[in-house]
């Protein structure tokens, strides 16, 4: 993880789900499949939500516009290997402005796969200021647990 005295951040949670790699992957590589387990879902029940390009893969986007808790901002996804990986560059507009790279990590293993969430980035001025008094892992780290317990949740059932 870096440094709390960096430049760039790193989050990152991990989970052991009891399903076949490609139902796991099939809930992050479509972002229509994101209101199934994302932690955010719920947040603002009038989020707009708007999907640009293929439904699924490399170039499916998704931008959201919410309430002050849901904030807006983008996805985009950059690289899908198929059961193996998702890369996505994300770029937050409110409440803050930042741009991150997110990655979700598919390991199959004996009946069980393994999924890692990361998001990394450069800290932006407003984290720099307040970096002292939070750290994008006590800002995030929660979210990320949540929405790995329901992804776990969404493809153990399916």
């Amino acid at each position: 993880m870096a440094s709390q005295n960096s430049d760039e951040f790193l989050v990152e949670r991990t989970t052991i789900v009891k399903a076949e790699a490609s139902v796991v992957f099939a809930l992050i590589n479509d972002f229509h499949q994101w209101t199934q387990w994302s932690p955010w879902e719920g947040l603002d029940p009038a989020m707009q939500r708007t999907y640009a390009g293929p439904d699924a893969g490399v170039g499916a986007s998704y931008a959201w516009a919410g309430n002050k808790k849901a904030g807006s901002g983008s996805m985009v996804i950059t690289e899908s290997v198929p059961d193996e990986r998702v890369v996505l560059d994300l770029a937050f507009l409110k409440p803050f402005k930042a741009q991150n790279v997110t990655t979700f990590l598919i390991s199959p293993n004996a009946g069980e796969v393994q999924v890692t969430w990361k998001m990394s980035g450069k800290k932006n001025l407003f984290f720099k200021i307040f970096g002292f008094i939070f750290s994008m892992d006590k800002l995030v780290g929660k979210d990320f647990e949540k929405g790995l317990s329901q992804l776990k949740a969404a493809a153990e059932k399916g």
